[in-house]
Order: structure tokens, then C-alpha cells, then sequence
């Protein structure tokens, strides 16, 4: 038997930081995440390298930042050739790398180019991907849009699954409904029943690929599930959970949007019922490695791409550099994790990687940007990073987990965080950009409203330099 750990890498899509039960302003209910926490950490301040999918997840998968990762949003492919993480667990530390649910890490939802199209198994080419058994799908949407443009014919594993159950129009018509009725606030249950739900029938398949393990060799199952990702359908049963009795959630902060108080209580309803069975799908698996005999011994990651504004200062989303998109939950815990609780220590996604090489025996590779934080989980270093960064587009953030500095996006239009694909533009139109926009510090204890750079210059010169340095590193 290895004496190194299996690792599971469970991710949701889309889940802002704060909706967990550690948080008493929010009552939502999330045991699983609570035992990670005190079974390990709970980073409080973890950032995403970039709030959008394909972005943030291509810079994971390479251990590179935003701007050396080159995915600059959701339609960019990841470059043919780039190294990832999964490739040197498989090929270098002899672990069997799985997968489950969808595989965004570049414009692969669309069927082009073929080579990123996973096909209607979810196997198709994930030993390039570094990959020994997989089922993959796409996403949530895109799954249904993929059917509705080729004749009614499902292109991946789960529209082929519902169309094998009899439920696939009836999704079909759903999610035209919702998009008709207004995507965020459509808070009607669907029609599926729940063993039909996306993240209930992902989660099925992660055990599936994970009870085909070989029994010889340690092991590396990633989980990739699709909610909190809007458009927040729920099941019956799920639906019922925050209204039988009724529970009521904080409004949105710094809110002016023409939505009735009472709709935004309906919309953050469905979205603490995902959560909560996001949270009931991570137990499945944890019940799963028990009876498996492997939990003890099974390093645990759980985690999101990228934040939702869920209506926070008129936003919905994700793109921008506000805390409740860049942020997202990052709780870890297993052997050579020191159980700590809540750490408010600046952390960012993009260190998974290097962490993740070196609890399975790699020196993590010197050419990236991603620092393993193994040795600061293990209580070995006091300190991991002092600032981490994200960006998307114009616009680029550092913070210290106290006070953010933005660069490039201007508050007033919202506009930074989609409005440009850098590949079409020169570097003298990018800071032409940046410098037209104001330079903003924010207190995250306070608010992301009112700008502080005037009051706090100190700050704004350590930040700023911090951020100098990373950009041209």
C-alpha cells in the first residue's frame, strides 16, 4: 500500500465565499464544509486566479497566472502543449488521475476545436488531458444549447443520460422558460426528479470512476460539480428546503436594482438549496472513501472557480474584481493538514497545484506561478503569501486579505471585466484602458464602495508596488 495520500479536488461553479454555516449572518446549511473546517482550514481570504471559468480553471490546471495562462475568458482555447498538473500525477508520480463533471479549462463547451469536445461517453481525449478515466459533460447550459443546435440530438453524457430516462425535452423546455422569464430570477422548481439533478448524477459518476480505481495506487479524483451557476433550478424537494419552514437571508448589500425584496429572498432561497446540495453531494463522497476504508488516508480539497455577486452592488455573476466574485470557499483537510479552523491568511486557487504535486512526491515545477502551500498546511511555516492577485480583461486586483487595490475597472460603468479580449489589442490600448479608469482601495472590512486610496497612501504604495512587480514578473 503507498504511503502517500489519495487526493480529492471537489469544485463547485460559481460559489461565493460566504454562503457557509461557519458564517452566522448566513443561515444556510453546510455540516460537510463545517466538519472540513474543523477537521483542517478554512481559508476565509481565498481568491480565484480569475473570475470566470475557463480562465480560472486553465490557470489552476498549468499552475500559471491570468496573464502567463494566456485563457482570457470563456471563448479562448488553452493552448495546445501547455503543461498541467494532471499530466506530472499521472506520468511522473505514478497516481491514477480521474475526473468527473465538466472540463472547463478553455473553450471546450462548444464541440471546437474536436480535440476539446469530450464527447457523448465523456471520454474522449482525456489521456492528453492527463487523465486515466474520466466522465466528463458540459456544462449546465451549454448542454442544453449543444442539443437544441443539433436537431434535438444530446452532445454529451448528460443530455444522452436524460434522453435515456425520458426527462430530456422536459429539461429542455425548463430552461427555455427560465431564460424567457428572466434567468436570475425564475425560482420555480424543475421538473426532474432529484436522482436526475446535474450535481446528483455528477456525483454518481465520480463514484463510479473512483470504485474502478486500480487498488495498487494512489489516487486523484476531481469532482468538477456545476452549481451554484446560475440559472439556480432546483428540485421540489430542493425547493422546499429554505421554504418549509420559511428562512430569510440577508439582502444584497449596496442593492438599488429594480427587483422586489421579496423576489431576491425567492432567488437567495434556490441559492442556498444548491449550496446545501453541493454540500450533501460532498458527503456522499466522504461517506463513500469511509466505507472504502480510504478517508483517513485521502487528502480533501474543496473549492470554486469563482464567486457569485448574487445582486451585491446591482451585480449578477461573476467578472468582476469585487470580493464576492474573486472570492471563493476553500476548505482542505487529511492527513498532513494541521486542523486549524478559520484562517484569514491571504490564499489564492492557483497554489493547488504546486500543493497538489507535492503531497504526491513531485518538486513542484519551477517554471510556474503557483506556490505549494503543503508545508504552511502541515504547520511548518507561519506564513504562505503576504498579497495574492486575480484579473480578467482590463482590469487586475491585489489584496492582503484587509485592503484590495483595483487597477483597470471603473466602478461608476461597471466595465473592465468583459468588455475586451486582450489578443485583439495592443499593450498600448490595454494601458490606455487601465489608465483611464481610477486606481481604487478598498477596505474589505468595511465595504467595496467607497474608495480609500486618498485617505491611505501607505497602503495604496505597498499594494501598488506589489502588483508592479507581479505584472512584469
Amino acid at each position: 500500500m503507498s504511503t502517500r495520500p489519495n487526493i480529492l479536488f471537489v469544485q463547485s461553479d460559481q460559489q461565493r465565499p460566504d454562503w457557509v454555516e461557519m458564517n452566522p449572518s448566513i443561515p444556510v446549511r453546510t455540516p460537510n464544509l463545517r466538519h472540513l473546517s474543523d477537521r483542517g482550514r478554512w481559508l476565509r481570504n481565498a481568491v480565484c486566479p480569475s473570475p470566470l471559468s475557463a480562465p480560472s480553471r486553465a490557470c489552476v490546471a498549468s499552475g500559471l497566472e491570468y496573464d502567463r495562462c494566456r485563457v482570457w475568458g470563456n471563448e479562448t482555447y488553452f493552448a495546445e502543449g501547455l503543461p498541467t498538473y494532471h499530466q506530472r500525477l499521472r506520468n511522473e508520480a505514478g497516481y491514477h488521475v480521474m475526473a468527473a463533471g465538466k472540463h472547463h479549462v478553455g473553450n471546450n463547451q462548444s464541440g471546437q476545436p474536436p480535440s476539446l469536445h469530450r464527447g457523448v461517453d465523456g471520454r474522449q481525449g482525456i489521456e492528453a488531458w492527463g487523465f486515466d478515466d474520466a466522465i466528463f459533460n458540459a456544462g449546465l447550459n451549454q448542454a442544453t444549447i449543444l442539443m437544441r443546435r443539433n436537431e434535438g440530438v444530446p452532445q454529451d453524457t448528460y443530455m444522452t443520460y436524460l434522453s435515456r430516462e425520458g426527462w430530456a425535452q422536459a429539461h429542455l423546455d425548463d430552461y427555455a422558460r427560465r431564460n424567457a422569464e428572466g434567468v436570475w430570477t425564475a425560482t420555480f422548481p424543475s421538473p426532474l426528479p432529484d436522482a436526475a439533478y446535474f450535481d446528483t448524477w455528477i456525483t454518481g459518476n465520480a463514484l463510479t470512476v473512483l470504485d474502478r480505481a486500480p487498488a495498487d495506487k494512489p489516487w486523484y479524483l476531481e469532482v468538477n460539480l456545476q452549481n451554484p451557476h446560475h440559472p439556480w433550478d432546483v428540485t421540489a424537494s430542493m425547493h422546499a428546503l429554505y421554504r418549509d419552514p420559511t428562512v430569510d437571508f440577508p439582502p444584497p448589500e449596496h442593492c438599488t436594482l429594480d427587483i422586489s425584496p421579496e423576489t431576491h429572498q425567492e432567488v437567495r432561497r434556490n441559492w442556498a438549496a444548491t449550496v446545501e446540495h453541493l454540500d450533501s453531494c460532498l458527503g456522499r463522497i466522504l461517506t463513500h472513501l469511509h466505507q472504502r476504508g480510504e478517508l483517513d488516508r485521502t487528502i480533501i480539497v474543496y473549492t470554486s472557480d469563482h464567486g457569485e455577486m448574487l445582486g451585491d452592488y446591482n451585480q449578477w455573476q461573476k467578472v468582476s474584481p469585487l470580493q464576492a466574485s474573486v472570492g471563493v470557499p476553500l476548505m482542505i483537510a487529511g492527513p498532513d493538514v494541521v486542523p486549524h479552523g478559520a484562517d484569514d491568511t491571504p490564499a489564492t486557487i492557483l497554489d493547488l497545484a504546486s500543493t497538489i504535486q507535492e503531497w504526491a512526491g513531485l518538486d513542484p515545477s519551477a517554471d510556474t506561478d503557483s506556490r505549494s502551500m503543503a508545508s504552511y498546511l502541515a504547520g511548518e511555516r507561519p506564513v504562505h503569501r503576504e498579497v495574492v492577485f486575480s484579473g480578467l480583461s482590463a482590469w487586475r486586483m491585489v489584496t492582503d486579505g484587509r485592503y484590495k487595490l483595483i487597477r483597470g475597472y471603473d466602478p461608476a460603468t461597471r466595465t473592465g471585466g468583459d468588455e475586451f479580449d486582450p489578443t485583439t489589442l495592443s499593450a498600448g490600448d490595454v494601458l490606455r484602458l487601465q489608465s483611464g479608469r481610477p486606481e481604487l482601495l478598498y477596505d474589505l472590512e468595511n465595504n467595496e464602495q467607497e474608495d480609500l486610496s486618498a485617505r491611505h497612501p501607505d497602503v495604496v504604495g505597498r499594494l501598488r508596488a506589489a502588483l508592479d512587480e507581479h505584472l512584469v514578473a
